[in-house]
């Protein structure tokens, strides 16, 4: 018996370092998914990109990639979607939910999970690349924690051969985090903080979260692990504020630190609004904090994590000129 599993262990490892691979990818057209499917591509995989009907001009035309209409909280959507897909990655969630028009932490977290894991076991797909979050556990003090958790446990129960990685707040081109700040500071002459300012972040590089993922696929020594994703500092509030000033430059970011016992009121009874820029929730995992230890990941991955400071200009969106406002309306 031991000798037949080391050749089927064998065999997946020799299948899993192979060459090019075609990829399901869920998450797509979304700030980290576009990343994923970047690289992916430029690794020479084949991407078939699940879209809902109507999104499929959120992709550009590229070689090697297929497109899939579907929604992954409709089951039925699946069927045959993974035909011929070597391995899923899976990238979809929400930050914030939107019950009345359906968009909760169960339905978007679990469900899709849930509905995806039994298309790749009902479709033959045995690898299973998963996205969660740093600071996922049974007891958060958030829906989307525990609902990210729960996802988890669906993952690893599968029987498939899953990885999955948490990463902590993620920053890149297009990151509506590092553009909302970017925005405050050019705009306000004294940007908002709730709390003291001193919980800590540890902002990971998009382009890194996405070549663990790419790298992942074909590194069968990664199946059944669960990777810490943070970058090469952690920083406070008030310094990733400072630090996203000087990129701008600006010296500083001139604060106003607003009480949490004054402000979490205000926050409860506003959320309910589409239009309110925080939730109870949202507050609540920002005062948490959100930093991590990334060595595991940073070993097995052979890279060294990018820092906030490090890559905060690059991350920049340029404010819009009045010619290019007028064109994008």
């Amino acid at each position: 018996m031991a000798v037949k599993q080391l050749c089927r262990l064998g065999a997946k490892q020799e299948e899993l370092k192979g060459g090019v691979m075609k990829v399901f990818l869920s998450g797509g057209t979304g700030f980290v998914g576009s990343e994923v499917r970047r690289q992916l591509l430029a690794a020479g995989h084949v991407v078939r990109v699940l879209v809902r009907d109507g999104s499929e001009g959120k992709l550009d035309d590229a070689v090697n990639q297929e497109v899939h209409l579907g929604d992954l909280t409709d089951a039925s959507s699946l069927v045959g979607a993974l035909d011929g897909c070597e391995a899923v990655i899976h990238l979809v969630g929400i930050i914030r939910e939107f019950p009345g028009r359906g968009v909760t932490f169960k339905r978007l977290h679990v469900k899709t999970t849930e509905n995806l894991l039994l298309a790749a076991t009902e479709q033959g797909v045995k690898r299973f690349l998963h996205m969660s979050a740093n600071g996922v556990r049974a007891q958060a003090n958030t829906g989307y924690h525990r609902t990210k958790w729960q996802a988890e446990g669906l993952v690893r129960n599968s029987g498939l051969d899953w990885t999955i990685f948490r990463p902590s707040l993620i920053f890149g081109p297009g990151s509506e985090f590092v553009d909302m700040l970017a925005e405050l500071i050019r705009r306000l002459p004294v940007v908002p903080v709730f709390g003291n300012g001193q919980y800590r972040m540890q902002p990971v590089a998009v382009e890194q979260v996405a070549a663990s993922f790419v790298k992942a696929l074909k590194m069968p020594e990664t199946i059944g692990a669960t990777y810490h994703q943070g970058g090469g500092s952690s920083y406070s509030y008030d310094e990733i504020l400072d630090l996203t000033a000087q990129a701008l430059g600006k010296q500083k970011a001139v604060k106003i630190h607003q009480p949490l016992f004054m402000i979490k009121p205000l926050i409860k009874v506003m959320q309910s609004s589409e239009h309110f820029p925080i939730t109870s929730d949202q507050l609540t995992m920002l005062v948490e904090g959100n930093v991590c230890e990334p060595g595991e990941w940073a070993d097995a991955f052979d890279l060294q994590p990018m820092s906030y400071a490090e890559g905060i200009v690059n991350s920049l969106r340029q404010p819009a000129t009045p010619t290019q406002s007028s064109r994008s309306r």
